[in-house]
């Protein structure tokens, strides 16, 4: 698999191999970029890889992972400083690279709102700031607090270290009684020489003394995320930060009908605004109004990284509202990345969550964009040996070698690819690369399936590598969050003779293995009486955990954030979750009732003999017509929810019936007091109701309509069945209608759904 390969010619496989990579160096990249403000990759290539992890996803949507960038916003807010929940949340923009792009989100925001192409639309165009987003909240015109984007719903409270910026009013006239405040921190270039300059200055003084010497800053946007997130304020103060506020979160009243009104209102509060945003009425205004700030960009004054473009009616823009991670009625328009040159160090194998083998280049440190890059991705073997997934010859069949002089290209990728190797350059004792056949973290063997792109380590729960990566999933931020045990603290106690921890359950017993082992926790390097007594407090506190977070953090392949609420939303309980996974397997590998006899003999066989499992086959054989019938009566129940596809439900049965990773599942849950999600609503006519939509709805789009219902409590299906309460039809309904009429269900046409929910 290569990322040369276009989405459209991609195989499931290939994608599911690119998805995987993609996930990897993203979560990467945010780390950098978010926590420790020395990002590894510029924001045009980070924004390049979300695009193509999404275009991805859109073509094989059952493929969507559990930690899809695509449900991610930033990263973890630094422990550093208090943590400030804002009230509304800071999320990440959607991206246009193409005019294309910019003509296609115009045609999506019409199509969402039913517009015709005559209808007028116009939109704002901005500078997009590169810097670090910052919300001010103001409440009786006095600033309150401040705080960065962090991971779009918890930031770090900077408050003392923004009052200290010239362009952040301590006091506001004339506005709501509460405001937030949102727009970028940055650092003019000259700014930034200058302050670089007193540092080599400060350091010339520094290592006469013999002290270590300050690390100048590698570009503006650093020196300014730097800056704002010092521990002492005076250091802040001495920075020449500046700000630029174009945005807006929780309010007591609007502040304008529009995005454009808005603005001036921002200005005329005393914040400074960009006076090159400008109003356009289409996408032919919009890119000609790129291109000129495109022209403009060397002589700024300031990082800039494309154009933003907003929705301007802000009642349209409540109307199109979000996704999960961003508005629909904002994208940025990025511009370009670039090539470079370097030496390749090495190649080093990385194992990851689910096995794979995956190949990165070692870089001589090299700069791209602005950004020192010391790695690349290599992808597979096929790759290295200059061939691509259907065995014909890229880079004119130049294989890659330690060694090699090699091009570097960063559009369109999360991190760099080699795009080139100059063979004049070559070494001559440079030899083909040989891929391993051995996982190198437990020596299992790495077997390659036909028709596969990628080996993987069959070594499973024994491979350190797949279990650590499992374990750094289930304590991540979204999933089960528990402070004082992250990525680190994971790899330390995996290898610890005497307090290991080898699966999620083993967490949960630390305490109680700690107070029975001879050497205390305590006393060992790094812990102390109160840091130890925080630890297991922190794991005490998860035991009551929500139903969809737990899903989640099991990393079940598949099951991603918003899958593990749909389907919490959906079973309410753990235990009929379990029920359906179970009750569905059979349907769920397309099996008869004699293929699971079969497949449960061969299990067995291979595994030594499980005797119940070859019996309860047996019987399930003997019961054909009953079992098939529940069977597939399991599998569209789980299949029906809205946004579980068949891959989804697979993978789910497939953790169900594992079975050391169902006696691990159940070990854990035992220990755990799972809560059922809250309904939406309980009040509407529509709460706890199954409704499915069919045919074209006039008045509002499908998304809308999906939109209202699901707020007004109610579960969305794509498809009706027996358990289907409500169908909406609109003209054009076919075998859906045809359906709910065979089985009794209540149908009605927009109008009616519209009266239905009216004044909701």
């Amino acid at each position: 698999m290569t990322d040369a390969l276009k989405v459209s010619e991609m195989t499931k496989e290939q994608a599911r191999l690119e998805l995987a990579r993609l996930a990897a160096f993203l979560g990467r990249a945010n780390e950098a970029y978010h926590t420790e403000d020395a990002p590894e990759i510029s924001d045009a290539d980070y924004d390049a890889g979300k695009r193509r992890n999404a275009e991805i996803e859109a073509r094989f949507p059952e493929l969507k992972r559990a930690d899809s960038p695509s449900d991610q916003v930033g990263a973890a807010p630094s422990e550093g400083f208090g943590k400030i929940t804002h009230v509304v949340p800071m999320l990440s923009l959607g991206n246009a690279f193409e005019d294309s792009d910019v003509v296609d989100f115009d045609d999506r925001i019409r199509k969402y709102l039913n517009m015709l192409p005559r209808d007028e639309l116009r939109f704002t165009a901005e500078p997009k700031i590169d810097g670090l987003s910052l919300s001010l909240r103001y409440e009786g015109g006095q600033l309150v607090y401040a705080a960065t984007r962090g991971d779009g719903e918890t930031g770090e409270n900077v408050t003392e270290n923004a009052r200290t910026i010239a362009d952040i009013p301590q006091v506001l006239e004339g506005a709501p009684d509460v405001i937030e405040v949102r727009g970028e921190v940055y650092m003019s270039h000259a700014d930034f020489e200058a302050l670089n300059a007193r540092i080599v200055e400060k350091n010339t003084k520094l290592e006469a003394e013999g002290k270590k010497p300050q690390t100048v800053f590698a570009n503006p946007r650093n020196a300014a995320a730097g800056s704002l997130r010092q521990l002492d304020p005076n250091v802040t103060r001495e920075r020449p930060l500046k700000f630029f506020a174009y945005a807006w979160g929780d309010l007591s009243q609007p502040l304008a009908a529009s995005q454009m009104g808005a603005i001036k209102k921002l200005s005329d509060l005393g914040f400074v605004t960009n006076d090159l945003t400008a109003l356009c009425d289409g996408p032919d205004a919009m890119i000609a109004h790129y291109r000129m700030i495109e022209e403009q960009r060397a002589s700024l004054g300031y990082d800039i990284d494309g154009v933003v473009y907003k929705v301007d009616d802000l009642a349209l823009q409540g109307r199109l509202g979000f996704r999960s991670t961003t508005p629909r009625w904002a994208v940025a328009h990025k511009f370009p990345a670039e090539l470079a040159w370097t030496r390749l160090e090495g190649i080093d194998i990385q194992v990851g969550r689910t096995g794979a083998l995956s190949p990165v280049a070692r870089l001589h440190p090299v700069t791209v964009g602005g950004v020192v890059v010391s790695n690349a991705t290599l992808h597979n073997e096929d790759y290295i040996a200059g061939r691509d997934s259907k065995g014909e010859d890229i880079r004119d069949g130049k294989d890659i070698r330690v060694g090699d002089w090699v091009q570097v290209y960063r559009a369109g990728d999360v991190i760099p690819k080699v795009a080139d190797v100059d063979l004049k350059k070559r070494p001559k004792d440079a030899v083909p690369y040989v891929f391993p056949d051995v996982c190198p973290e437990c020596e299992s063997p790495a077997v390659r399936e036909e028709g596969d792109a990628v080996r993987y380590c069959t070594g499973g729960l024994i491979c350190p590598a797949q279990a650590i990566e499992k374990l750094k999933h289930f304590v991540a931020r979204k999933a089960l969050d528990i402070e004082g045990l992250g990525a680190k603290q994971i790899e330390m106690f995996f290898d610890d003779a005497q307090l290991p921890i080898k699966t999620p359950a083993d967490i949960f017993t630390l305490a109680e293995r700690d107070e029975a082992n001879l050497t205390s926790l305590k006393n060992r390097k790094g812990f102390k009486d109160k840091s130890v007594a925080n630890l297991f407090a922190a794991i005490d506190a998860k035991r009551e955990i929500g139903f969809g977070r737990l899903l989640f953090g099991l990393g079940i392949r598949h099951v991603g954030e918003t899958a593990a609420k749909d389907l919490a939303q959906h079973f309410m309980t753990w235990d009929k979750l379990a029920e359906a996974a179970e009750a569905a397997r059979p349907a769920a590998l397309g099996w008869r009732a004699a293929d699971v006899a079969e497949e449960a003999e061969r299990i067995a066989a291979a595994r030594e003999g499980r005797r119940g499992r070859i019996k309860e086959a047996r019987d399930l054989a003997a019961a054909e017509v009953d079992v098939s019938r529940s069977a597939q009566a399991a599998w569209d129940d789980l299949t029906g929810i809205d946004g579980i596809g068949a891959a989804v439900a697979l993978s789910l049965t497939d953790a169900f019936a594992n079975p050391q990773e169902r006696a691990e599942i159940d070990r854990l849950v035992g220990m755990l007091s799972i809560e059922s999600p809250e309904a939406v609503a309980t009040e509407s006519p529509v709460a706890g109701k199954t409704v499915v939509f069919t045919g074209k709805l006039e008045k509002m789009t499908r998304d809308e309509a999906k939109v209202r219902a699901e707020s007004l409590g109610a579960k969305v299906s794509g498809s009706v069945s027996g358990k289907t309460d409500l169908l909406v039809a609109g003209p054009g309904a076919g075998s859906k209608a045809k359906k709910a009429a065979d089985l009794g269900v209540e149908t009605i046409d927009e109008d009616a759904w519209l009266a239905l929910v009216e004044g909701l």
